[in-house]
This record gives structure tokens, sequence and C-alpha cells, in this order.
């Protein structure tokens, strides 16, 4: 396989780092953005440590200035991006007569507003090269909705529209765009909820069980080779059986 240039926006998190370092072990060269430095260069150095190594670049991809100055700093580092992958992603969960205009539109800013923000400065260079790898990172909940999570919902089945479309704009162009729409998963986020609560979502698994994010980033893995290149429009779920939409 031919070594690319990716991208993974929100690379620092649990299913972003396992993407990262999927990529990485496929033989590309892999970046992401960080928001906070210490952070982000602490992730890096552990990374590191683990053989494998990511560029980092500052960036708020809920803006779209702060996208367009991250791009361009990649490129400066390791050059033009050929794979992308959108999964920055955040909650403000609320029932939506309390929810409050900061909690909607920080929602859809960060999970959908960023699709945009991203997509837009490297596409133009995927056309000219005529290759191309996009995927979005959605969620179960973006398929079926979930109770106290209309902005979170709302921004997930965004994003999958926003596939579709670009995935008939950039076909015939050897780019293809597609979703992978995750389940409830073992991030430090899903773990920190009580025990009970967990137990109830694991219950309502047909597999039984949560999924990790190492299996997110193969599902994200699949849509990357040359291989993949008649694959487009297409949204994987990847929930353990919990929700068999078409």
């Amino acid at each position: 396989m031919q070594s690319r240039v990716a991208l993974v926006t929100g690379g620092t998190g649990g299913i972003g780092t396992s993407i990262v370092k999927r990529l990485a072990q496929m033989g590309h060269k892999v970046a992401t953005n960080y928001r906070d430095e210490a952070k982000g260069r602490a992730w890096q150095a552990q990374l590191k440590e683990q053989g494998i190594d990511v560029t980092i670049a500052h960036g708020d991809v809920s803006s779209a200035e702060h996208a367009e100055t991250l791009i361009r700093d990649i490129e400066r580092q390791i050059g033009p991006v050929d794979i992308l992958v959108n999964n920055a992603g955040i909650t403000r969960d609320s029932t939506f007569h309390r929810m409050t205009s900061e909690q909607w539109s920080d929602v859809i800013g960060t999970n959908l507003n960023s699709c945009f923000n991203v997509t837009r400065p490297v596409i133009e260079g995927m056309r000219e090269r005529k290759w191309g790898r996009i995927v979005q990172i959605s969620s179960i909940n973006g398929q079926k909705g979930q109770y106290g999570q209309a902005n979170y919902a709302a921004a997930k089945a965004g994003m999958h529209g926003f596939t579709i479309s670009l995935a008939q704009e950039n076909a015939k162009f050897g780019i293809t765009v597609n979703t992978v729409s995750p389940g409830y998963i073992a991030t430090d986020m899903v773990m920190a909820v009580p025990e009970d609560v967990r137990n109830k979502i694991v219950a309502q698994i047909p597999t039984g069980r949560l999924g990790t994010p190492e299996e997110i980033a193969y599902a994200v893995s699949f849509f990357v080779p040359d291989e993949a290149g008649w694959i487009t429009g297409a949204n994987l779920s990847a929930n353990g059986g919990q929700y068999m939409g078409w």
C-alpha cells in the first residue's frame, strides 16, 4: 500500500487515538489537531514511546479560520492530506425544552460544522490529484435518536447527509466519502458512567458487550485502501447489533 498523509480530527481522544494508531500501522503519515498544547504534546510523546510518530498541529475545528490554518500547517510539515477522518466531537446533553442556544451551537459547531471547515481546505487538492478518502465518524444516535441529545443526534445525522452529497459530487475524481456510525464504545467517557447505567446499556446490545475503540478504527481502515475505491456514500454501522437499520 502506498504511504499517504492522513488527518484525524479529535485524534487525541479514545476512538481518535485508535484510528491514529491503525492508520500509522498501515504505513501512513498521520496528523491530528490539539487545542491544549501541553496535553497534545504529552499525548504525542506517549505514542512515540509506542513507536508511533504522529504530527500534531494547533486548531479548533469548529472555526473555519482555525481549520484552514491547521490544514496549511500540516501540509507544510508532512504534505497534502489524502485521507481525512472527521472524528472531532463533543456532547452537551439536555432535554430540548431545557437546552440552551450555547449547548446547541457548541455541538453543531464541533460535530457538524467542523466537517465543512476541515474538508473544504483539502477537497480541491484531492480532486486535482484524483484520489482521496474522507470518513465521517457519526453515531448510532444519529440513526435512531436519543433522549436528551437533540443537538448531538442532529449533528451526527447531518454528518451522513454531508457524506452522501459529497460522495456524489466527487466520485469521478477518485474520492470516496463514507460514514462509520459507532454504538456504545468502552471509552473513558462511557466507562465513567455509573455501572448500573452501563449494565442497562449493555443489556440492549445483542453482542452483550460494549465495543472497543480498536474495532471502530478497523471499520475506518476498511474504507481507506485502493481496493475500497468502489465503496462511496456508505454508512457502516458498528454497534454490536443494537440498531439494525438499512
